[in-house]
């Protein structure tokens, strides 16, 4: 891939441990809090160099945020992974100074403040590229850059709900809900890499392109997963409803309690699938039932499909109900705590949760990269850190700002 030049000659630049496909990428997070931080950590992940900013002495909102160990943030260690950490204010004429001479360094801009905040900063896309004029800036928000919502704040809870993912999660009669954890957020990043990636790639292909501005709503994300909602309502004019566990485009699915206490998913929409599921039950004969015979038919009963596995797990304890299933091939998961994933055999063997250096608890255990790739994998090597740890690296060593001149400016608080 080809990247813009850095202003610093090899001999400038700190060791950096970073390995994958985008290694000598460079990106700079300016980011707080989850969804657009994930984004910059994805990178990072596949090789980049990424370098997050934060205001001095308060530091990025998701320090704030449980669980906690002696004080420490533990989700801030995973979703800040693999970046070198500086304090930086923006608001400040120094603190803009050294921004802009930190720029032309990257490749990526990553940022997720309202609408027109860079711009009140003095730091408008036109200012970006002319400092950087390949530059890639990823600009996140609740809502997009342009509309009659664009200046609304915005946080996950709002993303899903507005996106369509909470009115359809929970019981048929019951409240909508959320889930219990912010993947509003997840998705967001995911939705940021990629994009950021897609950009990248006009880059690679050529030389002479300039940079790009990427417009990431948050709940137009949401609302991309929702796949045929709209649809659905447009051309048969019925809201996708609420339906507990039981899937309306499988059958039979759902989340069954075995005698033990345990939870188990069943899915299964093929034929053969279903075949296999009744043959763990030793029920062959749903097989050629004629109320039976497509996955359309079967939705059309999915109420009694469903009260014959429930009532069936609930005679059978987990262990058996797995074993009967692998043996005939059928689709049932257990339902995993935190603790049983860490115990499972699959994620002990692709070694998913890998032990990563941390300076408060010597190794904690985070997921390894997803995809993986074949010839040049990427990694994860070291964990979110402290704010401004690495400030005498980057504006010592890389700017050349004297101890003098850097203790001046952390007393004035730009850095």
């Amino acid at each position: 891939m080809t990247t813009s030049k850095p202003h610093a000659t090899p001999a400038d630049r700190p060791p950096f441990q970073g390995q994958g496909p985008l290694t000598g990428l460079r990106v700079l997070d300016i980011a707080t809090i989850i969804a657009a931080p994930s984004a910059a950590a994805l990178l990072a992940d596949y090789g980049a160099e990424v370098l997050k900013v934060e205001l001095p002495g308060s530091g990025d909102g998701c320090r704030s945020f449980p669980p906690f160990k002696d004080g420490k943030p533990l989700w801030w260690k995973v979703t800040n992974r693999n970046k070198k950490l500086i304090s930086l204010d923006l608001r400040q004429s120094e603190g803009l100074a050294l921004f802009k001479q930190l720029l032309p360094r990257f490749d990526v801009l990553i940022e997720n403040f309202r609408p027109g905040t860079l711009e009140r900063w003095g730091l408008p896309r036109e200012t970006l590229w002319a400092l950087q004029p390949r530059l890639v800036i990823l600009r996140t928000s609740a809502f997009g850059q342009t509309g009659p919502y664009r200046d609304r704040p915005g946080f996950t809870r709002i993303f899903e709900a507005m996106g369509g993912l909470t009115y359809i999660t929970g019981e048929a009669e019951g409240e909508p809900m959320h889930a219990g954890y912010p993947i509003g957020d997840s998705v967001g990043g995911l939705f940021g890499a990629l994009g950021v990636m897609a950009a990248l790639w006009k880059r690679a292909r050529d030389p002479e392109a300039l940079g790009e501005e990427i417009d990431l709503s948050l709940t137009e994300a949401m609302l991309k997963l929702m796949e045929f909602l709209p649809i659905k309502h447009a051309l048969l004019g019925e809201s996708h409803e609420r339906s507990g566990n039981a899937s309306q485009y499988s059958a039979p699915t759902g989340v069954f309690q075995t005698r033990d206490g345990q939870w188990i998913s069943l899915s299964g929409s093929t034929n053969a699938l279903f075949a296999a599921n009744c043959r763990a039950i030793d029920r062959d004969d749903l097989i050629a039932n004629p109320l039976y015979t497509s996955n359309r038919e079967r939705c059309a009963h999915t109420d009694t499909l469903n009260t014959l596995f429930r009532n069936w797990f609930a005679q059978h304890d987990l262990d058996d109900a797995l074993e009967r299933f692998a043996r005939h091939e059928g689709t049932v998961a257990p339902i995993y705590s935190a603790r049983q994933i860490a115990e499972d055999a699959q994620v002990k063997a692709r070694g998913f949760l890998c032990q990563v250096p941390d300076r408060d608890f010597g190794t904690v255990p985070i997921q390894n990269v997803v995809p993986r790739f074949h010839h040049d994998p990427g990694a994860v090597y070291s964990t979110g850190g402290d704010i401004g740890q690495d400030n005498d690296e980057v504006y010592g060593d890389w700017l050349g700002l004297t101890p003098q001149q850097r203790e001046g400016l952390r007393k004035q608080g730009a850095i």
